[in-house]
């Protein structure tokens, strides 16, 4: 039964009558703003699989990832600044305006729940993470892949979180796994969401959804906006590079701070994932002042580089265009003004 919870929700006319309303639905499908060709070549096959399963040097860390352990009190004591946390790949813990945001929870230890093979996490018992948060005010997902949408992190968040925003047909998947409809709320690319002092904005990217074999680009896929009085946050989310990043920079103010998805990249899969040098270009094009990678440092998903590459490549980057960036350690807690240029990853064999 868990096997076949993983694949989430089945597509009913219901849904297909919502997903018809959006502008991007077209054919049956969700759609990118320019065509990204994800076809490999059948004589390509083989030698990918090999890649992904045999040959692994320098793609896994030889010791467990540690991750500093989380400080409630520290975390809720409100002040004027922001507060974030990060746990590996895309997972981020976010105090804003007086509110805890968790955005692409996926805090269990394997990311190919239905493959016959593994794909385990670099850091160990992350799922009893869950316990120590506090109410989670606020979930985010920017797409339902299983490195962002997580059954087994979802069946211990439902019970702790208050509300969901979530992309456009995402909304079916927690539903089957027991979260209440009347708590979640779907959204299109710029679309808005005002909770209190927080205004939330659906971005675009250059990507793909689906968790089985029937639903590919059944659900969307796209970037999270985060503004404050204050503060203005920016959640890239996955996606190839393309010209929507100068459009997100000149639709929307400046953002202070950006979390760039950069990881996990590949020649076979470049149009929907962004390399290193050009998750900075995006940061720059969208009008980014400060920025830090993600999408790394958490599953071997791609056999094209080592897992530390991505933070390599992108501060490599960052230094040579002019780009303010910062790398935390896992489960360290920091705001938009904290400086850290050491390489911790460095230090890890």
């Amino acid at each position: 039964m868990s096997f076949l919870q993983q694949f989430g929700g089945k597509i009913k006319p219901e849904h297909l009558q919502r997903y018809e309303q959006s502008d991007n639905w077209q054919n049956g499908q969700f759609q990118n703003l320019k065509e990204a060709d994800m076809t490999m070549s059948l004589s390509k096959i083989p030698s990918a699989l090999y890649k992904q399963f045999v040959a692994s040097a320098g793609r896994v860390p030889e010791t467990n990832l540690p991750i500093l352990p989380f400080d409630k009190a520290a975390f809720l004591n409100d002040n004027d600044q922001g507060k974030f946390i990060w746990y590996g790949h895309s997972v981020m813990l976010i105090r804003l305006v007086g509110k805890t945001i968790l955005v692409d929870p996926m805090l269990g230890p394997n990311t190919t729940p239905i493959a016959p093979v593994a794909t385990k996490r670099f850091s160990t018992n992350t799922l009893d993470l869950i316990d120590a948060f506090p109410t989670i005010d606020l979930l985010l997902l920017t797409h339902d892949h299983y490195d962002h949408l997580d059954f087994a992190s979802i069946q211990k968040l439902k019970y702790k979180t208050k509300k969901y925003v979530v992309a456009l047909g995402v909304k079916r998947h927690l539903v089957s796994w027991g979260v209440p409809a009347a708590d979640i709320t779907e959204m299109d690319w710029w679309q808005e969401q005002q909770l209190d002092e927080l205004n939330i904005t659906f971005t675009p990217t250059q990507h793909f959804s689906g968790r089985g074999l029937t639903d590919r680009m059944k659900s969307f896929w796209g970037g999270w906006a985060l503004q404050t009085p204050t503060e203005h946050i920016w959640v890239s989310g996955d996606g190839g590079y393309g010209d929507h990043f100068k459009t997100i920079g000149e639709r929307l103010p400046p953002f202070d701070f950006a979390f760039m998805e950069c990881g996990q990249y590949n020649t076979d899969w470049h149009p929907v994932h962004l390399f290193p040098a050009e998750s900075v270009q995006a940061a720059l094009d969208a009008n980014v002042k400060k920025a830090m990678p993600i999408h790394w440092a958490g599953f071997p998903l791609s056999y094209y580089h080592t897992w530390k590459e991505p933070a390599d490549e992108f501060v490599e980057a960052a230094q040579a265009n002019g780009l303010d960036y910062f790398l935390p350690k896992l489960g360290e807690l920091f705001t938009i003004e904290m400086e850290r240029k050491a390489s911790w990853w460095m230090e890890v064999d």
